[in-house]
């Protein structure tokens, strides 16, 4: 008997045209590291008296379809995160392409994904996939991944695969050693690390059906939050907090070969710290950063992606 195992797991993705309804082919490939993503349906007691000590049977509740994803930074699949993220981005360029995806659509497309193993076999299909939040962190070293949140609005499994063949990108990873951050243009020296959380909010539609899914999941008041770890070596940053005011902060990854991602946050706020001094060794200074919309640029942040992918 066959065995379900991780290492042969397959995930397919493709953008919906109507939500809910997954696409005839158009499937991509992603590579990915762990995934949460699944339906459950949980059992709610039976209440009823005069039937003696032992229960009836249970009733079946509502359906609940979501989780995350782990997936690579890298330079061309992580593009249709961004495009669930933000929505489908501005594409200049006649290759490599810039692919710029911007903070404020007011609609985001819907994903279907389906998640495969073969052994079993197992392929479940879910739709109306909409991305909830992203996050990733900053370090100095140790493998660059990405959490994504999603909501789905409903699970179907089937002993086929209903997503054909799906086309393949090129793996090209960025790492820890490919980062750099700046700071209204200069690089910020003395970061320890840092962590990026975008969240869309999203608003479940949990109206009354027969199938017992979700109607939809909209976005509400976007929220770009995280925390910057830094070496205390000077007061600019304290400075800044005290003062209340926001700077641009960007987040950059390149590839020798070219490719390149590039995060800029354009209204980047900073508490004040509390400034401990724990023993002999550095001290270090901990900022729970938020961002707000930049009222010259228009937005709350830029995600520009450089590839060799035409359009996502």
């Amino acid at each position: 008997m066959a065995r379900a195992q991780g290492a042969r797991a397959q995930m397919a993705l493709a953008f919906e045209t109507v939500y809910g309804t997954p696409p005839v082919g158009d499937f991509t490939k992603m590579p990915f590291a762990s995934t949460t993503l699944g339906a459950e349906q949980p059992l709610l007691n039976s209440e009823l008296l005069g039937y003696g000590r032992d229960p009836l049977a249970p009733i079946k509740d509502a359906v609940t379809a979501d989780g995350d994803v782990v997936v690579p930074l890298d330079a061309e699949a992580f593009g249709f995160w961004l495009k669930a993220a933000f929505g489908a981005p501005t594409n200049t360029g006649t290759g490599p392409w810039t692919h710029e995806f911007r903070s404020g659509a007011w609609t985001l497309p819907s994903l279907s994904i389906e998640t495969g193993m073969p052994e079993v076999p197992r392929y479940a299909m879910y739709s109306g996939c909409v991305l909830d939040q992203i996050t990733w962190q900053m370090q100095r070293s140790g493998l660059l991944t990405a959490t994504a949140r999603l909501v789905a609005q409903g699970e179907t499994v089937g002993t086929t695969t209903s997503a054909g063949t799906p086309s393949a990108l090129e793996l090209k990873r960025f790492g820890h050693f490919n980062a750099s951050i700046t700071r209204n243009g200069l690089a910020l020296g003395n970061v320890v690390s840092a962590e990026i959380t975008y969240a869309n909010n999203l608003d479940r539609i949990e109206t009354i059906r027969s199938d017992g899914r979700i109607d939809g999941a909209d976005p509400s008041i976007a929220a770009l939050t995280g925390r910057i770890e830094v070496r205390f070596a000077d007061q600019t940053l304290v400075t800044q907090a005290i003062n209340g005011e926001a700077c641009e902060m960007e987040f950059a990854y390149v590839l020798p070969s070219g490719e390149s991602f590039t995060f800029t946050v354009h209204a980047f706020y900073l508490p004040r710290p509390r400034i401990e001094i724990s023993g002999p060794q550095g001290v270090q200074a901990t900022f729970d950063w938020q961002a707000a919309r930049d009222s010259v640029v228009g937005r709350m942040c830029t995600a520009t992606l450089v590839n060799d992918v035409e359009t996502y």
